[in-house]
């Protein structure tokens, strides 16, 4: 990226964080510390015995790496809810900051497996006893599953804020804790946003995972979509007929994946159709505050991938290594379709990989592609992003006889 469009880019922040402080746009839209214990103390004294176990409060800095002890030992079996507030800035002057719910994560034990939720709020059961850790993380930071830091813990010193968090053990099952509470009112939407996750949560489109050091969404949803009619359309635009999985992308992130070993030959072809009804960015996608995006991706086995999406003003063709830090040599962004043409109609695309990987890449061939992925991203700009996908397909020529994509056949994705 050219240092002439790197400085259009902060212009274009910079003006429109003064303009959202001189309009109060900028005002808090998060409780303070204080005000999450008074709120949610006063609740729990409320409602009276018999609901909430125990209750502690903790505050994460931002320039404090994982992990943080919170001095509570969880025993095995119990239901616990976080509720969280805060932001976490990586640039004040350019308004660019994280919350909670891609932020902080957590871990029962020194040792015990990483996780986090999909909102501010968060229950989980605690498969194994033990003392119970917070810790705030950046896209890309994690290096094992495990919560070991795959960076330098002086990058936390460029950030700026904490994270509130208040830390719910049960006395009575879950959403009949948060109904008793919520009958007493709220704290800032917190609980009663916890108990509608609880009751609306859609299951993760079968066969597919959520990337874990990105952690799980709600993002994605999976349909069969026989019967779906539109406007008539063009055959190539029509409806599908088969399943589909909506993305629904705005203030978040998160990789789906799903296994794919097939070989990597000069034929071998990744096929879909998508239907891509806003984009969550205005801009050009290729510097960190304007990484927002929705694509389809296949990742090798030499651990690279090549990601494939619709930029808002990119032209097709362009091709760039991710500009996050601790993507950048993992992976290469290529754009398939440009501004607003076709936006909310059916199209069908076909890439021959070997011939992407070449371009973008360039070096020796892997020799297979391991996983296909869809990924959205809306966490810098905040954007609305929403897309749809189906016949996502692996295809192959005479040179992949014998594996799974034998002769002129294909290996079906979705």
């Amino acid at each position: 990226m050219s240092i002439a469009r790197q400085l259009g880019t902060a212009a274009v922040l910079v003006v429109r964080q003064l303009w959202r402080r001189m309009s109060g746009a900028g005002a808090r839209e998060w409780l303070s510390a204080a005000e999450l214990e008074t709120s949610l103390q006063m609740l729990i004294d409320r409602v009276g015995q018999g609901v909430v176990k125990r209750v502690t409060f903790v505050d994460l800095p931002a320039t404090e790496p994982p992990w943080f002890d919170t001095g509570l030992d969880i025993e095995a079996g119990a239901e616990v809810t976080t509720l969280a507030s805060g932001r976490v800035w990586l640039s004040r002057a350019l308004g660019l900051w994280v919350g909670p719910a891609f932020h902080l994560w957590r871990r029962v034990g020194a040792a015990g497996r990483i996780a986090r939720g999909k909102r501010n709020t968060c229950t989980f059961l605690s498969a194994e006893g033990g003392r119970l850790y917070l810790g705030g993380v950046g896209p890309g930071w994690w290096k094992d599953i495990n919560g070991g830091l795959g960076v330098e813990p002086r990058r936390y010193r460029t950030a700026s804020g904490s994270m509130s968090v208040a830390v719910i053990e049960w006395d009575c099952a879950t959403v009949e804790g948060l109904r008793r509470l919520t009958e007493q009112g709220d704290v800032g939407g917190l609980l009663a946003g916890e108990l509608d996750r609880l009751q609306t949560e859609q299951p993760v489109p079968e066969g597919w995972h959520y990337l874990w050091e990105l952690g799980p969404g709600e993002i994605y949803r999976q349909e069969d979509a026989s019967g779906i009619a539109e406007n008539p359309a063009p055959a190539d635009e029509s409806p599908p007929s088969g399943p589909v999985i909506h993305c629904h992308t705005q203030d978040d992130v998160g990789i789906l994946q799903k296994a794919a070993a097939v070989p990597l030959t000069d034929s071998t072809r990744l096929a879909w159709r998508w239907k891509v009804d806003s984009l969550p960015c205005r801009y050009a996608e290729d510097s960190v505050p304007m990484h927002d995006y929705m694509s389809i991706a296949v990742e090798f086995d030499n651990g690279r991938d090549i990601t494939f999406y619709w930029s808002a003003s990119l032209p097709v063709g362009t091709h760039y290594h991710c500009p996050l830090p601790a993507w950048k040599d993992r992976e290469t962004h290529v754009v398939v379709r440009s501004g607003s043409e076709g936006l909310g109609r059916w199209l069908s695309e076909e890439c021959v990989l070997a011939e992407e990987y070449r371009r973008a890449i360039g070096g020796e061939l892997p020799e297979r592609v391991t996983r296909v992925w869809l990924i959205a991203n809306s966490m810098f700009q905040k954007g609305e992003g929403r897309c749809s996908y189906a016949g996502i397909r692996l295809l192959g020529g005479d040179e992949l006889d014998g594996d799974p994509l034998d002769g002129d056949s294909e290996l079906v994705i979705l």
